[in-house]
């Protein structure tokens, strides 16, 4: 089966959640720079959720250049992911309309937990179907940031009943990490050869 039309259909979901995302900001309604303060909380859990949609999309985009085709249990997985992923515009606003209590920093935590999971379940189900010679497995190689995530993902929703600043903290420093981009699938599909224009 042809990976193309789980790529489209990927591309859109992300795109429906960004936008989903976006129109739960309200606008102020004076016309000064100060009305901007109260909406802060808001626009930095839209910030951060939107550099989250991101780096779910940017990897995707390479995880599915490494792929050659799909089955329908990548489908499954993928729609599990994608699951996981339409949660952020929910928890995003929850986050920011109560301004980082502990139950949404919490809730926050685990839909991050629950899209990292299901991220690299979606990557075993791919490298299963494509065998034992799988070019992504090989690329992939120790994939340290995507054991280390969930860790900090569960610390932080630990920490969040006692210091839901600090668990924010801690998610927006998950994200920087993977904000570097991380090239090794793509540095190894153009090392032998099978990198897509």
């Amino acid at each position: 089966m042809s990976k193309n039309r789980m790529e489209a259909f990927s591309d859109g979901v992300l795109a429906i959640i960004i936008t989903i995302m976006v129109l739960e900001l309200k606008r102020p309604r004076e016309g000064e720079f100060a009305a901007l303060r109260p909406m802060l909380p808001a626009l930095s859990s839209y910030i951060l959720s939107f550099v989250y949609v991101g780096i779910y999309w940017n990897n995707h985009h390479h995880l599915l250049h490494a792929t050659k085709r799909v089955s329908g249990g990548v489908l499954w997985a993928n729609l599990h992911l994608l699951f996981w992923l339409s949660l952020f515009p929910v928890s995003t606003a929850w986050i920011g309309e109560t301004r980082g209590m502990p139950a949404p920093t919490a809730a926050y935590g685990f839909v991050l937990l629950m899209a990292a999971i299901a991220y690299y379940v979606l990557q075993n189900v791919i490298i299963a179907n494509q065998g034992s010679s799988s070019a992504l497995r090989e690329a992939l190689g120790a994939d340290w940031k995507g054991k280390l995530s969930p860790v900090i993902y569960l610390a932080a929703i630990a920490i969040s009943f006692a210091y839901p600043w600090i668990s924010i903290a801690l998610y927006t420093g998950a994200a920087l990490m993977w904000v570097i981009p991380d090239r090794r699938i793509e540095r190894f599909l153009r090392e032998h050869g099978t990198a897509e224009p």
